[in-house]
């Protein structure tokens, strides 16, 4: 598949804005399963600097500031990126069991150093007795890791309500579990924050999915805004993905931008600006297929 991805962030302020800076993570992803084929973030009022490097990650991170008065700040990326098949186990089924890549993890840290910073608790994806309760049904003695990791998508989605209005990206998990409503960062986290209970290693995601799906299929939840998801790590198989938003394994539908220990690290936009008073924000992302093979 190959997408056309527009995002789209726009700030008004009530008055003028003298200083902003800012830091993006809206570059794609180079990956196995993913080629970035054109990309351009487009900012206005001009910035007057701007620095482009990689974080932690890995990730693209783009800084920009801007020195002139201005009420008004529109960033505007816009991406086209090929998605191939991804390489997944035959069966899930097949997967070591959850309790040996607890001990493999521990054991043989050294040769999963990649993984070890996604064990342990992160700002907004904190371990806790509760969290690795909730998991357990699914995380059954012996079982498959994948295949549990499957099965907790699974309850997470048939457990929870999407519903935008219910959190914010500051409401804490224990909030989210408690109310079984939430949106897509917020079911990312939760799965996280299972796995990582369990002494399970699990990244957050970020991304875009189609928009508009193929003629017969339903309409994906969360596709006007960014997404996000998680995933699990597999000795021998790698990273696999998983969507409890939309109870899916991730494939072609999903575009990767940025990956990290949770939202914190890889928000699409943060940053500080002096004056403006009130603000208001308004996001809109469009995902097309231009082609399909």
């Amino acid at each position: 598949m190959r997408y056309h991805i527009q995002h789209q962030t726009e700030y008004q302020y009530d008055f003028d804005v003298t200083l902003s800076q800012h830091m993006l993570h809206m570059t794609p992803r180079h990956l196995a399963w993913q080629n970035t084929l054109a990309h351009q973030i487009t900012i206005s009022p001009n910035p007057s600097e701007t620095s482009q490097r990689l974080d932690y990650f890995g990730n693209s991170r783009l800084y920009f500031s801007i020195y002139s008065p201005h009420q008004t700040l529109s960033v505007t990326s816009e991406s086209t990126v090929e998605v191939l098949p991804r390489l997944l186990p035959a069966s899930l089924s097949q997967s070591p069991s959850w309790e040996f890549v607890k001990e493999e993890l521990i054991q043989h840290y050294n040769t999963h150093i990649e993984a070890q910073a996604f064990l342990f608790s992160s700002p907004k994806a904190g371990r806790h007795h509760t969290l690795a309760n909730y998991a357990a049904p699914s995380f059954t003695p012996g079982r498959p890791l994948l295949e549990a990791a499957l099965d907790l998508t699974q309850r997470i989605y048939q457990d929870f309500e999407f519903d935008d209005q219910a959190t914010s990206i500051s409401t804490p998990l224990s909030d989210v579990l408690a109310g079984r409503r939430g949106v897509c960062q917020d079911f990312a986290h939760l799965m996280i924050a299972c796995m990582r209970s369990l002494g399970l290693a699990c990244r957050y995601v970020s991304g875009y999915i189609l928009t508009t799906p193929p003629e017969g299929q339903e309409r994906m939840i969360g596709a006007d805004a960014s997404h996000a998801w998680a995933s699990v790590y597999c000795p021998d198989t790698g990273w696999v993905d998983f969507d409890p938003t939309n109870n899916c394994l991730v494939q072609t539908d999903h575009i990767t931008i940025a990956w990290g220990r949770d939202f914190s690290d890889i928000s699409p936009m943060r940053g500080v600006v002096l004056g403006g008073g009130a603000q208001q924000l308004d996001v809109s992302v469009t995902v097309t297929p231009i082609n399909q093979y």
